[in-house]
């Protein structure tokens, strides 16, 4: 099982000694990527991780975290609430706490939060990838190899394929940038998109990026192998791909 990742926002070095001790004992399933000491420095952090939960150990005077957290482009993590105050449970179910731990916190309430998380977590990712398929069937069937159904965070769209210029992996989720300027990102990882998208068109030039060769606008073999594409976005192609390449593109 691939760990669910995770950020602190706490002011107390207890919350924060007790969590990254637990992650130790349970790095299986768990791993702390970054934390914060206020709200301000969480929303930066929270959108270069893209955490799937957020272990949140702080006093909010208003809602504008939350509001923050809405405007997201990915998917919203999870929230598991730590306080003292019993009565704080209110607000955190209020904002559709995945679990309140009341303090002193102890491990056997942060594992059942964890777990929580995980299960909610795959719940939906199951969910969502059987609606994606479903749609991916039915296309194939009236459309073959013209759309690709893509999960962004409130909707899943079609897109035509030919449209695609060039995908980018961003962690566990993808950047789909478009003909028409606009970047479109899923929360499936790029390695499912390269079984999805029609291999006649598209090729996996590096770790990170698919390109559609209808958009190539130009190859270059200095210092380097990189394509210039109809965006002006310049890729570059892994050595240990570059002769694949050569041959799928018929050079």
């Amino acid at each position: 099982m691939t760990p669910i990742n995770a950020i602190i926002i706490s002011e107390e070095k207890d919350t924060l000694t007790i969590l990254k001790n637990f992650e130790e004992e349970n790095f299986m399933i768990i791993k702390i990527v970054a934390d914060a000491f206020s709200v301000i420095d969480a929303i930066t952090i929270i959108k270069l991780k893209k955490p799937d939960v957020i272990f949140l150990d702080i006093v909010l005077k208003d809602d504008t975290f939350f509001e923050m957290l809405e405007q997201l482009e990915f998917s919203i993590p999870k929230l598991v609430f730590f306080s003292a105050n019993e009565n704080d449970a209110v607000k955190a179910f209020k904002h559709n706490a995945i679990d309140f731990i009341l303090k002193p916190i102890d491990f056997n309430a942060i594992i059942l939060a964890t777990y929580k998380v995980i299960r909610r977590t795959e719940m939906e990712r199951s969910y969502q990838n059987q609606k994606i398929n479903n749609i991916n069937i039915l296309n194939s069937i009236n459309q073959p190899n013209e759309y690709v159904a893509v999960s962004s965070l409130d909707k899943i769209e079609l897109i035509p394929m030919s449209e695609i210029i060039f995908c980018q992996a961003d962690g566990k989720y993808t950047n789909f940038f478009l003909l028409n300027g606009k970047k479109i990102m899923s929360s499936r990882n790029l390695g499912e998109y390269n079984s999805i998208l029609d291999s006649k068109y598209f090729f996996r030039i590096h770790h990170s990026y698919i390109i559609n060769i209808r958009h190539i606008a130009k190859i270059s073999k200095k210092d380097g192998y990189f394509c210039e594409l109809s965006n002006g976005t310049i890729l570059p192609v892994a050595k240990r791909r570059q002769e694949d390449f050569n041959k799928f593109i018929k050079l």
